[in-house]
């Protein structure tokens, strides 16, 4: 698990190999990931949206961004935590995503980014 904490916000990320399938005569490598987010400041907070930068070992750098996670824009207590689930596919066995999240400060409405450290991503049969 790969941890990083950003302004009280802490940010855990567990990956996950899926397994692999064709998809317009090429082979994908779908890999999974959970993310817990954790307000470990005083104030409640907001996600509101996700820059992510994919990196894939046989393309180019993919950027993705967006509101919310997963549909939602999760208010965070003090305290509490949100976890998700989510996944990517790769055209390799080996990659890695890393961003942030665009988060409020609901007490005093600063707006201000946290940092999800880069998490890899490797079939088993692709590591020596």
């Amino acid at each position: 698990m790969i941890t990083q904490v950003t302004k009280g916000i802490k940010v855990s990320v567990q990956t996950s190999f899926e397994g692999t399938f064709f998809k317009n005569y090429k082979m994908h490598y779908a890999f999974g990931y959970t993310i817990t987010i954790e307000n470990q400041g005083k104030d409640p907070v907001q996600l509101t949206a996700r820059h992510w930068d994919v990196f894939d070992s046989l393309k180019e750098m993919e950027t993705v961004d967006g509101e919310g996670v997963i549909g939602k824009k999760p208010v965070i207590q003090p305290g509490k935590s949100h976890t998700y689930s989510s996944g990517c596919l790769l055209a390799s066995p080996i990659g890695a995503m890393r961003g942030f999240y665009q988060m409020v400060d609901l007490a005093t409405t600063e707006e201000f980014e946290v940092e999800v450290p880069t998490f890899k991503f490797a079939a088993p049969f692709a590591m020596n």
